[in-house]
């Protein structure tokens, strides 16, 4: 398996001659297929695509200007982005076998259509003359006849096995290269394979644990603001049948069955928000740190979008507590604006810089930087993610996150609580980072000590050896978050 990015080549024209039939347009896959095109093309996420792009069929359906569209078509279009996405390196193996040529040249268009048929195939239960007949149609409407062909083809040749039969073609042998074979039987590339192994150390068993629980659908989790919300009011607006309260954060309720969040007047109202239980695990863990003396100045040092920086401002009121949210770039600051917007206690939101920050030193009692990171620990929400990180990333995000905990233990005055918070489980951006900065590597050295973090999340396990903690999606089913708790002693 590559660990390169499909390299990009303009679309070709269609040659020109008419085709025998007019090829029939199905809107699901039309718009799974511009889904693919935007992460592609623009880079961009699907989780941030894809949305609008349901919206509008939904609503061009409801006008009666475009095809039937229903929550059915909605969660089969979602399925095909999120399951192509998540298993495009296990795809790419297999189509690199029937094709006779290098994938590099073939069109990324031409390559979306395969690997939609190819999940279709291997990944569903779609029957195979469907899916083979239905990615063809797809072809001919958005590649044309010629090109249409080579689809068909290609997925015939797919078609001749099922996925544990490809697996046992295109995987080495454990035995033989334990990580390109894990790598290709759970769609990773090899270095996050690599990265991930020595984050989570042990044997191949927790290994695949892991990498198979980032293919996964992560259920959608809300977070019921205190005093804004309860879990009980969303529990009771979703329904019991499809809704569950949360493992570990007494505020996070599960849509068992997927849904809209947005269709809950709580959530429109900005009293609850959709917010993994580990980000919320984070802000918890922090609020109910041990504090002597004054506990009045929060700060999130790091606020963009704006779900810790909102929990943390509704518990923050319930003390008398106000909070100070910072995010550097103004797009997101208004992102967190809107996250914090009706919250009965006092609250500010600032567009700042956290590595030169406008206030001044020992202002705060309580501060969070949730920094910039590879983002290893959410590759099963951005499962595109994967494809686009590079290893010299793991080092490269490391002068900013030092920066960033550095300023935060100076914002905060003498005995406050700093919460160092990553969605990465790697060791180069968790606790080196936190061991670099108390060293006074790369800058002066930070008078603090480590708070034992693990007794202010009650009822979860596996925490690790402390005092740092460290979430999983496999043993936890949240991201996996990554927090070091420290007190400013001089």
């Amino acid at each position: 398996m590559t660990d390169q990015p499909r390299r990009r080549r303009p679309h070709a024209p269609n040659r020109p001659g008419k085709p025998y039939r007019r090829p029939q347009k199905d809107p699901v896959r039309i718009l799974a297929f511009e889904a693919l095109r935007a992460v592609d093309e623009r880079d961009a996420y699907a989780n941030l695509v894809l949305p609008p792009l349901l919206r509008k069929a939904r609503e061009s359906a409801e006008a009666g200007s475009g095809p039937r569209f229903d929550s059915r078509d909605a969660a089969l279009a979602t399925e095909l982005v999120y399951g192509t996405l998540r298993h495009q390196g296990t795809y790419d193996a297999v189509i690199a076998e029937c094709v006779d040529r290098p994938l590099r040249e073939v069109d990324p268009p031409v390559l979306d259509v395969l690997s939609l048929g190819a999940h279709q195939l291997l990944g569903t239960r779609i029957p195979t003359h469907a899916a083979v007949s239905a990615s063809v149609e797809l072809a001919r409407v958005v590649l044309g006849d010629g090109r249409a062909k080579f689809v068909n083809a290609v997925l015939r040749k797919i078609a001749t096995h099922d996925l544990d039969g490809w697996l046992e073609r295109v995987a080495p042998p454990y035995d033989e290269d334990p990580e390109e074979h894990l790598g290709v039987r759970h769609s990773h590339p090899r270095w996050v394979v690599s990265a991930l192994w020595d984050a989570l150390g042990g044997g191949s068993a927790g290994m695949e644990e892991l990498l198979a629980a980032d293919n996964e659908r992560p259920e959608v989790t809300l977070v019921a603001r205190p005093g804004r919300s309860t879990p009980g009011e969303l529990l009771a607006a979703v329904g019991e049948q499809s809704a569950v309260p949360g493992r570990w954060s007494p505020y996070a309720v599960r849509l068992t069955e997927g849904g809209e969040p947005g269709a809950l007047e709580a959530v429109r109202d900005g009293r609850a928000g959709v917010q993994d239980e580990g980000s919320q695990l984070v802000a918890l863990a922090l609020a109910n740190a041990p504090l002597d003396g004054d506990d009045r100045r929060w700060l999130d040092g790091c606020a963009g979008p704006g779900g810790k920086a909102a929990l943390l401002a509704a518990l923050g009121a319930e003390r008398g507590a106000s909070l100070l949210a910072a995010e550097k770039q103004p797009h997101r600051a208004r992102l967190v604006a809107g996250a914090l917007a009706g919250n009965p206690g006092p609250y500010q939101v600032i567009a700042a810089d956290g590595t030169r920050p406008p206030w001044r030193p020992e202002s705060f009692d309580r501060v969070l930087v949730d920094v910039p990171c590879t983002g290893l620990g959410a590759l099963r929400r951005r499962p595109e993610a994967r494809w686009r990180r590079r290893p010299e990333d793991l080092e490269g995000f490391a002068p900013l996150q030092r920066g960033l905990l550095r300023e935060a233990l100076a914002a905060a005055r003498i005995g406050g609580v700093v919460g160092y918070a990553t969605c990465s489980p790697h060791p180069a951006e968790t606790r080196a980072v936190v061991e670099d900065v108390l060293k006074g590597r790369g800058g002066a050295a930070v008078s603090a000590e480590w708070i034992d973090a693990r007794p202010l999340l009650p009822g979860v396990p596996e925490l690790g050896d402390g005092p740092d903690i460290q979430l999983w999606p496999h043993r936890h089913g949240t991201d996996a978050m990554y927090l070091a708790l420290l007190r400013r002693t001089g």
